[in-house]
């Protein structure tokens, strides 16, 4: 990797849109690029591996296994979405396994780097600060669905989180989503997910359509 196609690559990363052109220089010295697989793990629940990963393309899982094997999908992380930096922060190793989704690019930044560039960019660590911010109101979130919503409810708030605008006033699931997957983020089982997809599409409040994307209804915001 050139060092022009370094600085090109981390200038369109947000974390780093902030930094000098001497901190972008140095970023792009230590930073690495690559490429995983589908299915293949950029982080393993447990394990540390000492760096902050940056998301260019693709699209990534955060799952949490238990003792006996049992999975929660925590987040789908899109491009520009970074990972790693509470396990650099407290020198723990991480929390939940992230895995690609899709064929997925990302930049790789050392742990000598991230601590360096921190100090000496308020900004990159503010940035830092949000992310950890909205990851926790995520997990608010997470919890408070599980503890005070029904499997209703749960599959609503979870089907709107993946909702985008679709530009003509509707809000859509582009990505088709597995029941196996929702389940993983409600902790139901698949054949309850099922019965509830199947309920509120009877009941009008969303729309499967034949390409496997779903239209969301503005009704389904009263259940989650």
């Amino acid at each position: 990797m050139t060092m022009l196609t370094s600085l090109d690559l981390i200038r369109r990363v947000p974390l780093f849109s902030m930094l000098t052109d001497a901190q972008a220089v140095t970023v792009a010295d230590g930073v690495v690029k690559r490429r995983f697989k589908r299915g293949e793990m950029i982080v393993e629940q447990g394990k540390k591996t000492n760096a902050l990963f940056i998301l260019l393309n693709g699209r990534a899982r955060v799952v949490s296994t238990d003792s006996r094997g049992r999975e929660v999908i925590l987040a789908t992380l899109q491009p520009g979405d970074h990972i790693g930096e509470m396990s650099l922060i407290d020198n723990e190793p991480h929390s939940a396994t992230v895995r690609a989704e899709v064929q997925t690019d990302v930049l790789m930044l050392g742990r000598n780097e991230f601590a360096r560039c921190l100090p000496e960019n308020s900004s990159m660590a503010y940035a830092v600060m949000r992310g950890l911010v909205q990851r926790l109101r995520h997990a608010d979130r997470k919890i408070e669905s599980l503890a005070l919503l029904d499997v209703y409810g749960r599959v609503a708030r979870a089907l709107l989180e993946f909702a985008v605008d679709s530009g003509d006033g509707e809000r859509i699931i582009r990505d088709k989503i597995s029941r196996q997957d929702i389940a993983k983020m409600v902790g139901a089982s698949r054949e309850m997910v099922s019965r509830v997809m199947k309920d509120l599409e009877e009941r009008g409040y969303i729309q499967t359509l034949d390409n496997g994307s779903v239209v969301i209804k503005d009704q389904l915001h009263s259940m989650g």
